[in-house]
């Protein structure tokens, strides 16, 4: 990895922390997509099978996979990697327990009563990628917080390979109770997600990663249902001083370049000495990898960077507002106040970023792309939806009912200011 001092080579560093914004404004893919979607909202599960079949080279008569076969599965599943999934799972679900959103209600003088009332989102449809590995995390992370909120339906859809689904995809989805599996995946699972079709039901709300395809596909569709967020390629960043262990450094920021071509991942440090470690345990480390042609091409897009001090590197990693940030320093705890916009931050050399991956507990759905400077971690807020609640009493709008009266005649509508006038006479 590259190693730039920041102040010499700022230019480069601003460079590359611009590199994790992912461009969504292909035309040519955007138009593709806008074009799947208008033919699976026209015609259905007909433009669904014959696009399962095209992208995917998987020739389907029925795309819902029947419970029956959910539950066979995972009675051959090995029962090793349940034990596995069963611990994780119950991490996830007790970290949203913990989660406080409960309706309330207040009383005011002269006898108004406000408040707010929580009620679940009824359905939900969650996108699990195929592609490279069953990514069993991604259904747990995502289906267990819906039901901690109470969803009614989750919905799950994933594209299938010749042999059908993952059986280890089928086991998570049986482990967080997802309610029905659908094997269909790209833009046109988005679409039927978001439309519905004669097999599949539109849902409230979709939630879960993707390519660019997907994730042009959810923007295409916002609106129709609501998103958990617009994400793009996995990112990391690590600060560390000179208590850094390099090669704990390197594993970690290779965990993320394994994931895709255009991840980015960044090691912030003031040390030259570690910096130096670090990069050659990067070299290292990754010949030793499966992923070696999408690490290389991740690696291209990422870099060390040398600071002067500890502010500064974490100025820069608030700049670059990073999906997941570790804090590899001596006492990690006296900084992370510090900390404005990360997805997920990682105290301490011990707490990996694959522990967040898989087991600790909190959803690893994060925004990417700088979005964690407006975007928050998937978690059971996002399957919440809220109402006012607003009782006035006679006395109460005898009292106001001019203000509002008076307040509505400047915007120009008289309807409102009468409904309140007419109680008022």
């Amino acid at each position: 990895m590259e190693i730039l001092k920041s102040w010499e080579e700022r230019e480069k560093i601003k460079k590359v922390l611009a590199r994790a914004e992912i461009n969504l404004v292909d035309e040519e893919i955007k138009q593709k997509v806008e074009g799947i979607i208008h033919e699976v909202r026209e015609s259905g599960d007909t433009a669904l099978l014959k696009y399962t079949e095209l992208f995917d080279g998987v020739k389907l008569s029925d795309l819902k996979v029947k419970p029956t076969e959910v539950e066979d599965v995972y009675n051959l599943v090995d029962k090793g990697f349940l034990k596995s999934l069963e611990l994780a799972a119950n991490n996830i679900t007790n970290f949203h327990k913990y989660q406080p959103f409960t309706s309330w209600t207040k009383n005011f003088e002269d006898g108004v009563i406000l408040g707010q009332r929580y009620q679940p989102i009824e359905s939900v449809g969650i996108y699990v990628p195929g592609g490279r590995a069953p990514y069993v995390s991604t259904v747990l992370m995502t289906a267990i917080p819906a039901k901690v909120a109470g969803v009614k339906k989750v919905i799950l859809c994933t594209p299938p390979s010749k042999e059908g689904i993952s059986p280890y995809i089928l086991a998570a989805a049986r482990l967080a109770k997802v309610d029905e599996v659908y094997q269909v995946g790209g833009a046109q699972a988005i679409a039927a997600l978001a439309f519905g079709t004669a097999t599949i039901p539109k849902v409230d709300k979709i939630v879960g990663p993707g390519n660019i395809y997907v994730t042009l596909a959810k923007r295409a569709v916002y609106g129709y249902v609501s998103l958990d967020m617009v994400a793009g390629p996995t990112e990391i960043a690590i600060i560390s001083d000179d208590s850094g262990n390099p090669q704990f450094i390197a594993a970690d920021l290779l965990s993320q370049a394994e994931h895709d071509p255009l991840s980015t991942a960044i090691f912030i440090t003031t040390s030259q000495d570690l910096a130096l470690k670090v990069s050659k345990a990067v070299e290292t480390q990754a010949k030793l990898l499966l992923r070696q042609e999408v690490i290389q091409q991740s690696l291209t897009n990422s870099a060390i960077v040398l600071t002067k001090t500890l502010d500064e590197a974490i100025e820069l990693a608030n700049e670059f507002a990073p999906e997941h940030l570790e804090l590899q320093v001596e006492n990690p705890g006296e900084i992370v106040d510090k900390i404005k916009h990360a997805g997920a931050i990682f105290l301490g050399q011990w707490s990996t970023e694959s522990v967040g991956d898989y087991f600790a507990g909190p959803s690893h759905v994060l925004p990417t792309c700088k979005s964690a400077r407006f975007f928050s971690p998937l978690g059971i807020e996002d399957f919440l939806k809220r109402s006012s609640i607003i009782s006035y009493t006679k006395q109460a709008l005898d009292k106001y009912g001019q203000e509002i009266i008076n307040i509505a005649n400047l915007e120009g509508f008289d309807a409102h200011a009468a409904a309140v006038r007419v109680r008022l006479e």
